[in-house]
């Protein structure tokens, strides 16, 4: 699903509301969590899973291109858990 499906979605199930503020309601959610993530916290949801970051280590790497090693630096990268009634549904028989 993308975006603008979500955003359908949304507008299917709540035909009260203006397309523009299931749009503001969106971008609030997606907001909050990227900020959460950003200041190291944590996000869950209970029933679907959890978002969380986790340290990589600097390594050393390779351009494709010339083959030559470059250092890559240490960063944080963006992890999700499924929660336990996500994974029971995805694997639903």
């Amino acid at each position: 699903m993308i975006r603008s499906e979500l955003l359908q979605a949304l507008a299917k199930e709540c035909p009260d509301m203006r397309s523009e503020e299931i749009e503001r309601v969106v971008d609030v959610f997606f907001d909050e969590i990227a900020k959460r993530l950003a200041d190291g916290g944590r996000v869950e949801l209970r029933g679907f899973g959890a978002f969380s970051t986790r340290d990589r280590d600097p390594r050393k790497g390779r351009n494709p291109r010339t083959g030559e090693t470059v250092e890559v630096p240490g960063k944080r990268v963006p992890y999700f858990k499924a929660g336990k009634e996500m994974r029971v549904r995805l694997n639903a028989d």
